[in-house]
């Protein structure tokens, strides 16, 4: 079959195109035939060696697919050959990656693709939408009634993040750049600040003089220090992007009402965590209200490219891999 992989860890050079044997499934396993993967960040990490995580070469690269069910161990219940389906954790842990013309999916880490659903819409949300549920309500314990503030609501994972916000009846502040508004908005964002416009946290303040109950940088930025501040009593800052940014932490403000900081990578969600954000992916994507802003398809062949473009900070939208192109 043909894949995307690497036989050292390195830069996007490393990257091949090429054939592999083809997988082969254990009882619990599913052999699915590829459609489109997507490109994320966490891949460049793992490819880079900046995420350590155990690698077996030829190692295929990416986590995520949307596919056919070609074959199904015995233990895999519930899945069928020809059943459309998606997954968003392989290339990891010591699991292969999904960049190729076929895959094996643990069968508790697969989950049935609603029908009409375009493939390369549900891969382009498959990270972000996973990560922004587990950001606002595994560990935002975000509710109905409260208030949250999405800082980059205009990427993918924070535009998520706006959408499934609204839906759950929470007031949503949104930080984007201001051409971005009228997206953001129809994302369901009750309040658009224009971060280009200065004084952020003032006017964050503003909309929320009691102060919010989450406050979520998508953007990676994680300035501690202000977002202490913006908190309402008992409220959470959830971290989950931003690498290599060394934030000041202000340790009174935080204890003395009862605020805190959680930070999560969606590396360790465990699967009833992962089945979890499925579902409520599933639901959103079938009733069309979680759609990608834009995406761009290249074939296998240019993968090495995709990382590149990422790596460089070039990419705006989400990168797809038609692994049959």
């Amino acid at each position: 079959m043909r894949a995307a992989y690497i036989t050292q860890l390195g830069s996007p050079d490393v990257i091949r195109h090429g054939e592999l044997p083809q997988p082969v499934p254990g009882p619990h396993g599913v052999l699915v035939d590829v459609e489109v993967s997507a490109v994320n960040h966490v891949d460049t990490f793992v490819r880079s060696g900046a995420w350590r995580t155990p690698v077996t070469f030829p190692f295929v690269i990416g986590r995520d697919l949307v596919g056919t069910v070609a074959a199904a161990g015995p233990g895999a219940v519930g899945f069928r050959p020809g059943d459309r389906v998606w997954c968003n954790s392989l290339g990891h842990d010591g699991r292969q990656g999904a960049t190729a013309e076929q895959a094996v999916v643990p069968v508790d880490r697969l989950y049935h693709l609603p029908g009409g659903v375009d493939a390369v819409d549900a891969v382009a949300l498959a990270h972000p939408a996973a990560t922004a549920h587990l950001a606002l309500f595994t560990h935002g314990r975000l509710r109905a009634g409260e208030t949250v503030a999405v800082l980059g609501a205009a990427g993918n994972v924070g535009g998520a993040m706006v959408v499934m916000a609204a839906r759950a009846g929470a007031r949503v502040i949104a930080v984007a750049s201001g051409r971005d508004e009228e997206y953001v908005r129809s994302l369901g964002a009750d309040e658009v600040v224009d971060y280009r416009r200065g004084d952020v946290a003032g006017r964050i303040r503003a909309a929320a003089p009691g102060g919010v109950d989450v406050y979520v940088d998508a953007s990676g930025r994680n300035d501690l220090e202000t977002a202490v501040d913006l908190l309402a009593g008992r409220g959470r800052i959830v971290v989950m992007a931003g690498l290599r940014t060394r934030p000041v932490l202000p340790v009174g403000p935080l204890y003395l009402r009862d605020r805190s900081v959680h930070g999560f990578a969606i590396s360790h969600a465990d699967t009833a965590q992962l089945a979890d954000a499925a579902r409520g992916i599933n639901g959103l994507l079938a009733s069309g209200r979680l759609r990608p802003r834009a995406t761009e398809v290249l074939p296998l062949a240019e993968a090495g490219e995709a990382h590149r473009r990422l790596d460089e900070g070039k990419v705006r939208g989400k990168l797809v891999i038609d692994v049959r192109a």
